[in-house]
């Protein structure tokens, strides 16, 4: 049996790939082992699904001036001894790190071991601790062709992003029943991330009534975000986070409002959702979601609005014409050469495990 170390932490976006891998790695026979750091958001993940996980010490390796700059290299280091204990004990055959700044260690471990590692950079740009990572790493997977050039040749390969496959089987019907929706109207989903999106909040709920005349309105709007006056409002319902549900509430949306997050936009690609783009500003980022909203819309596969022009106008006008040109998105989408980014990735691990 092969036996896999799957690594990354800190958010989401560094959690869900590996866990879309994993009934992949399980079906083609492989020993799972998780390394994050001791109680990332990414421990109790991974325990629900019955890995072995393993926690290290993790330090954030800032470009800005913070206290803990001096206290985290120590976090770092210790990080670094206890990755390469685990790597001695574990003997993995291969290691697939998708970011964090937890994975450092264990990359710089699994090299010094001569364990072959792959890395997946999800946005434009890489972050820092990719790039900190690339020089141990063995094959990087990207989502964008403009990230490619970014890497050494040869050693990049357009993969995109694991797709959960649960994410593929979702009820509308379900989601009908489920939100409550009694008008036939097309449905508009809108997803503003984990923590919700005070701009596209605000925005949407000012703008409700001229949305509701056409849609029926599904708000993801993050925790601590609900706003109760509008807890009757008809054809619109807002929920903190969705988890099971989400697949169902996916298949049933025509139109989808959403940050760009790199894993987010991957999966409205996946499901040939017609969407509308409002990426983190670079105020507020390193502005790694402008740039992938950028080359989305440079694909034809999204609307970009940004944040700093986001107001009545701009929005009714995006929703305005996704909506009628959806059918052109979807065959934009359609036309995607990322279609199994899941089997692309599991032919490269099986390749370097020598499986």
């Amino acid at each position: 049996m092969k036996r896999i170390v799957l690594t990354g932490g800190g958010t989401a976006g560094h959690v869900t790939p590996n866990i879309a891998l994993i009934p992949e790695l399980k079906a083609a026979g492989y020993d799972i082992q998780y390394i994050g750091s001791y109680d990332g958001m990414e421990k109790k993940l991974i325990e629900d699904m019955g890995i072995s996980y393993h926690g290290i010490s993790s330090g954030k390796l800032r470009r800005y001036f913070s206290m803990k700059n001096f206290s985290d290299p120590f976090r770092v280091l210790k990080g670094m001894s206890e990755a390469k204990k685990l790597m001695k004990e574990l003997k993995p055959d291969v290691v697939f790190s998708k970011g964090g700044f937890v994975t450092v260690p264990v990359v710089f471990a699994a090299h010094s071991r001569h364990i072959p590692v792959i890395i997946h950079e999800s946005d434009m740009t890489p972050g820092l601790a990719n790039k900190l990572a690339l020089p141990k790493a063995s094959r990087v997977c990207c989502n964008f062709p403009e990230t490619k050039a970014l890497f050494p040749e040869g050693k990049a390969i357009v993969t995109g992003t694991p797709i959960r496959k649960e994410l593929f089987s979702g009820d509308s019907a379900f989601a009908l029943t489920f939100c409550g929706f009694t008008d036939m109207k097309p449905v508009m989903l809108i997803i503003g991330g984990s923590t919700g999106s005070v701009a596209i909040n605000n925005c949407i709920r000012e703008n409700l009534d001229a949305i509701l005349e056409k849609f029926n309105v599904i708000h993801l709007c993050g925790k601590g975000n609900l706003d109760e006056s509008l807890k009757n409002k008809k054809g619109y319902v807002q929920y903190e986070y969705i988890k099971k549900e989400l697949a169902s509430l996916l298949a049933l949306s025509d139109i989808v409002v959403s940050r760009a997050g790199a894993n987010a936009i991957c999966e409205l690609l996946a499901l040939r959702k017609p969407n509308i783009l409002i990426p983190l500003s670079a105020a507020a980022s390193r502005g790694d979601q402008i740039l992938n909203a950028e080359s989305f819309k440079k694909s034809g596969y999204s609307y970009v609005i940004e944040e700093e022009n986001l107001n009545k106008e701009t929005l009714l006008k995006g929703i305005s014409y996704v909506y009628e040109h959806k059918n052109e998105y979807i065959e934009t989408m359609n036309k995607s050469e990322l279609a199994d980014s899941t089997g692309i990735i599991m032919n490269m691990i099986n390749e370097l495990a020598g499986n």
